[in-house]
């Protein structure tokens, strides 16, 4: 039996679809005009690509779909193969049924929830995208091979959705960078949108995993964002003094275990040299307890 959409951004929770067969058949309706009455107009369709335990900040980026597409489709898939940790995969919080309230009234039309052997049915694909130097670099040097499973998943789902455009949030910049990459490389004909990192009340970067964070370390846990505003304030004055600013300001609270902290160009997503000056990104990794968060700016280096 084919899987069918019908989209009305009003109804109490989108259309779930769990295999790809009933994605392209749902899409290929919509873009056929079948249920427009008179001649069919292009249809847009925008991807969101997500994990799963949404929050405010997945919100952000299916509103922000909703403004630029006729039809919005938010993907739920824990992509084992970007998790270097199998207790991190096996405690990544799961909740569906929560997920769906989230996004009711946002604009998402469908919901893409494939089990792992509806995207991996022969295994852990043996076939993957590579992301090259800068996927070893950062993230990618603390979490081995995270990158590439990153880049594998997004190329499925692009395969299997066939969006026009395609969202991410700036707050994982490394990755927004790296499917920027895949996307030109290959000649993908999906464009990339890159919203804001959204932020909670104590300016925190919202994320999935804040939920691990008990009271002491959220409190904790605000050093980051407190970090890149120091490097902001000291960029008119050179790298030595926006990396010497950003430790200070690092530097004190025992929770926090800086894995690292960088200012990459925003080009190529590599440390920029001694003396560069023009824009910048200034990115920062730590755990805070058991908890690893990330974080970034963009700064401008010089006068």
């Amino acid at each position: 039996m084919t899987e069918a959409v019908t989209a009305d951004r009003s109804s109490a929770a989108p259309v779930v679809i769990t295999t790809i067969a009933g994605m392209r058949a749902a899409l290929a309706e919509r873009r056929s005009g079948a249920e427009a009455p008179g001649p069919a107009e292009p249809v847009r369709v925008a991807l969101v690509p997500t994990m799963g335990a949404l929050h405010t900040g997945h919100v952000a980026l299916v509103e922000r779909a909703a403004e630029i597409a006729d039809v919005v489709v938010v993907s739920i898939f824990v992509n084992p193969l970007q998790f270097t940790d199998p207790s991190d995969l096996e405690r990544y919080p799961r909740d569906l049924e929560g997920d769906l309230a989230k996004l009711a009234g946002h604009g998402a039309d469908i919901v893409f929830a494939p089990e792992v052997d509806e995207l991996y049915p022969g295994g852990l694909t043996a076939t993957r995208v590579t992301a090259g130097r800068v996927g070893g670099l950062f993230e990618g040097r603390s979490r081995p091979g995270h990158f590439d499973g990153v880049l594998t998943v997004v190329a499925k789902l692009l395969g299997s959705v066939g969006p026009d455009v395609v969202l991410f949030g700036q707050k994982d910049a490394q990755q927004v960078f790296l499917v920027q990459q895949m996307v030109t490389d290959l000649d993908m004909p999906v464009r990339v949108e890159v919203v804001e990192t959204v932020r909670d009340y104590d300016e925190l970067a919202l994320s999935s995993r804040n939920r691990f964070l008990d009271e002491r370390e959220r409190r904790a846990a605000i050093t980051l964002p407190h970090v890149l505003e120091a490097a902001e304030s000291a960029s008119d004055r050179g790298i030595d003094a926006v990396l010497a600013a950003a430790q200070s300001a690092a530097m004190g609270e025992q929770l926090v275990e800086l894995d690292y902290l960088a200012i990459v160009h925003p080009d190529t997503f590599l440390p920029v040299d001694d003396g560069y000056t023009g824009k910048a990104r200034v990115i920062i990794a730590a755990k805070v307890g058991d908890t690893r968060l990330i974080d970034n700016a963009a700064i401008y280096l010089g006068t």
